[in-house]
């Protein structure tokens, strides 16, 4: 059996290990891949200090998505082949996560990546580009079935409907931002440090509201905006401050999206408004066909330039980068993706 490097957290709380693990062979319906370039998002550090509930034995492997070359190919794949370039979001468990040279991949689940796009762009992609996905696209319950602008008449469907995105900034507003444009969402109105304006307006946003701004003000803005009732919001941010405004801002019988667990209409106040958690993967078995469709769409409007990869900062040393970048993680880093290269990783 041969050997990789891996980047090992011993348990909850300790720090990480460079070591090793085996290189793993695909299943059925799975691809191996060697990672070019792996991304660092939040939920590392959450798992670093409190767990997760994917992880269920230690030590573990972390990592959600990455970008590489495919070397085998399990039974059954037709859609991928060796050497083919691609781009994926990783499940949890220590043959798919992405802080280590090689990993696993549900096939199905693959993004091809365009000629346009480096391997560290491809990396920051797929974490971020999910969460308003799933949420917007996904069947009930676990979304909320708008049809996706890849389906017939999906392009440009809710023209004349707004959305109000607070994070826009963030890796999942970024990518938010342009989805909801693709779908014609009108106006696009999204929060974010006023020094990140012309990047978001770039991508799609008619508007760009301070994020430094009183929740008074902010309310009162949006409503100067939007003509018709606000039926959707998406929460990229997801704190108590950010859901209390969103949830303010919702029309009867509109739909809020957070990213982490809500702390807005538990309590039955008679609005009619849903505070919806979205689990951001498609992953789980009723959003594989989605995904499936997604990962073809996605690759080609890369590389038509629809949905541009987030800005990306490569840590040096390889996996030995991550937790430095996790650090600066925990700090907050804004409108940048931290990128590790695995195949860069020496030893301690």
């Amino acid at each position: 059996m041969a050997i990789q490097k891996a980047l090992w957290l011993p348990k909850i709380g300790a720090e990480f290990i460079l070591g090793k693990n085996e290189v793993p062979e695909p299943g059925p319906g799975e691809v191996l891949v060697k990672l070019e370039a792996s991304a660092l998002n939040p939920l590392d550090v959450e798992i670093t200090k409190s767990g997760f509930f994917e992880i269920t034995e230690y030590p573990a492997v972390l990592g959600e998505e990455g970008a590489g070359v495919v070397q085998k190919v399990g039974d059954g794949v037709t859609n991928l082949a060796h050497g083919d370039k691609v781009l994926f979001q990783t499940t949890l468990k220590n043959k798919y996560a992405s802080f280590q040279e090689y990993c696993l991949v549900i096939a199905a689940l693959v993004a091809k990546i365009p000629p346009n796009l480096s391997f560290d762009q491809a990396a920051s992609i797929f974490v971020a580009f999910n969460p308003f996905a799933v949420a917007t696209y996904a069947q009930q319950p676990e979304g909320i079935a708008l049809t996706p602008p890849f389906e017939e008449g999906g392009l440009g469907k809710y023209a004349d409907r707004p959305i109000v995105i607070f994070g826009g900034a963030t890796s999942l507003g970024q990518q938010a931002i342009q989805l909801a444009g693709l779908s014609g969402f009108s106006p696009i109105i999204t929060t974010a440090s006023l020094h990140n304006q012309d990047m978001l307006l770039s991508l799609g946003a008619t508007h760009v509201l301070g994020r430094n701004l009183s929740n008074a003000a902010l309310i009162k803005r949006v409503r100067q905006l939007v003509c018709v009732p606000l039926a959707y919001i998406f929460d990229a941010v997801s704190v108590k401050e950010t859901q209390q405004t969103a949830y303010t801002l919702l029309a009867p019988g509109g739909t809020l999206v957070v990213v982490s667990p809500p702390q807005v209409g538990e309590d039955d106040d008679g609005s009619r408004k849903n505070v919806f958690f979205v689990i951001g993967s498609f992953h789980p078995l009723p959003n594989r066909a989605l995904g499936a469709k997604f990962a073809i769409a996605l690759t080609r409007w890369l590389e038509e330039g629809k949905i541009k990869p987030n800005h990306v900062e490569v840590l040096p040393g390889g996996l030995n980068g991550v937790v430095p970048g996790l650090k600066r993680l925990a700090a907050g880093v804004s409108a940048t993706k931290l990128i590790v290269r695995p195949p860069e990783t020496t030893d301690a």
